[in-house]
């Protein structure tokens, strides 16, 4: 990979590297979101902006983290943004992405790597565009990702699906099938046939070509995405479903075995077990029987995405991919989105969640990412849509004016109780 050049102590992104939008984009450094704190908790977030709509939804996402601080810390002291009573964030804004390509010429520069690999966890806004769709492999956008996230091991990724009350008629689902959803896929990530080896090309003995793929998964794999699995569902609604091919599939048969096993830890939590194309009919046919669903990566890839087109709108959804040790990458299911970067249009909530979920899972501050979650809910009865969730009635706003809505929403809060 690619070198990014820096002064001691300072680490760069894009410097003076023009923005495919018109503007010249800043040198951007480690910088904390508070100092001299009082004993607070303090952690370091690698943002990775990336490309098209992913740096307009990232600073919505920064500002309203940056925020909790205030909003924790006594109101007397409020107005200086030195003080926290609770937590300390400290921003370490990178490259990667076609941003990086244009920059240095790689998708995921060596520093940014180290940088995210350092940090406590990473929050990503989006990656790629048409300008480099026609890129070779190892140069295209898509390549930075996989490698980011094999770089920080991350093999649990988990997708929240959830129908929200005001938003029930926008789901493609009769309003009386979709209306409390609430569910969450976990999607083993790292193996299974999108990695299993041998793969490749050959040609028989008729002379015709062939490809071919290998599903293969060890039982520490499935062991370790399994007990992410149970520990999710036993602080949702302690229900979880592994879905697989057991019928079929000898990696499937493994898969279930070794699930069932596991379940002898968690005895608190309900399992069952549902083939692959059962759950996918069932996921359209009664979504709300699902809490918890775990499976292998290329289901999980299949049924995470069918679940997210329920809730009516993927610039609601967040995402989260964690590791058994080491940060987290957390980042919206929408794409870059070229064709509306750069005009305010795009929907920061999926990124403003994935924040919350950053908070919840990466760094275990449930009650910042409750405050977070509870503002989002407010802003939405209060009537404020963007374009892609916005209906008659219903307040049309661009990317930043829902940011600065959800902060005032943020702020109106009254403290959250403290979960023991």
């Amino acid at each position: 990979m690619a070198a990014i050049h820096s002064k001691p102590q300072l680490i760069k992104t894009l410097g003076s590297v023009p923005s495919r939008f018109g503007a010249t984009r800043k040198p951007t450094s480690l910088r904390c979101s508070a100092a001299r704190p009082l004993h607070p908790r303090s952690y370091s977030i690698t943002l990775l902006p990336g490309d098209g709509i992913g740096p307009e939804v990232v600073s919505v996402a920064k500002d309203i983290l940056s925020f909790l601080i205030l909003w924790s810390a006594p109101e007397n002291l409020r107005s200086f943004a030195c003080v926290s009573a609770g937590i300390e964030f400290c921003y370490n804004e990178m490259p990667m992405g076609g941003a990086a390509i244009d920059a240095v010429g790689v998708p995921l520069p060596e520093e940014t790597l180290a940088a995210a690999k350092q940090s406590d966890a990473v929050l990503l806004g989006a990656i790629g565009g048409y300008k480099w769709d026609g890129n070779e492999k190892l140069l295209k956008p898509e390549t930075g990702l996989l490698q980011l996230r094999a770089g920080l091991g991350v093999f649990a990724n988990l997708r929240p699906a959830t129908v929200w009350p005001q938003l029930v008629d926008s789901s493609t689902l009769k309003k009386e099938v979709a209306e409390g959803v609430d569910l969450i896929v976990i999607r083993e990530l790292t193996g299974g046939i999108y990695f299993g080896e041998p793969r490749g090309f050959g040609t028989n003995d008729k002379g015709e070509d062939f490809g071919f793929n290998t599903e293969i998964y060890s039982t520490f794999e499935i062991d370790r995405i399994a007990r992410v699995a149970f520990e999710v569902a036993r602080k949702r609604q302690s229900k979880l479903c592994s879905v697989d091919k057991a019928n079929v599939l000898e990696a499937s048969m493994l898969w279930r075995r070794r699930v069932n096993e596991i379940a002898s830890e968690y005895s608190d939590v309900q399992l069952s077990h549902m083939y692959v194309d059962n759950a996918a009919m069932q996921l359209i046919r009664d979504p709300r029987q699902f809490d918890t669903i775990v499976t292998n990566n290329i289901f999980g890839d299949i049924l995470s995405d069918e679940a997210s087109i329920i809730t009516g709108s993927i610039g609601m959804l967040p995402s989260a991919s964690i590791s058994g040790s080491g940060p987290g990458l957390f980042e919206p299911i929408h794409g870059s989105a070229p064709d509306i970067a750069g005009q305010d249009k795009a929907n920061p909530l999926a990124t403003v969640l994935s924040a919350a979920m950053l908070l919840r899972y990466g760094l275990g501050e449930e009650n910042a990412a409750r405050r977070i979650e509870a503002a989002v809910i407010e802003t939405l009865n209060k009537g404020f849509r963007t374009s892609d969730i916005h209906s008659s009635g219903m307040v049309l706003v661009g990317s930043k004016r829902m940011g600065e809505e959800v902060l005032k929403s943020v702020d109106s809060q009254k403290p959250i109780a403290a979960i023991s």
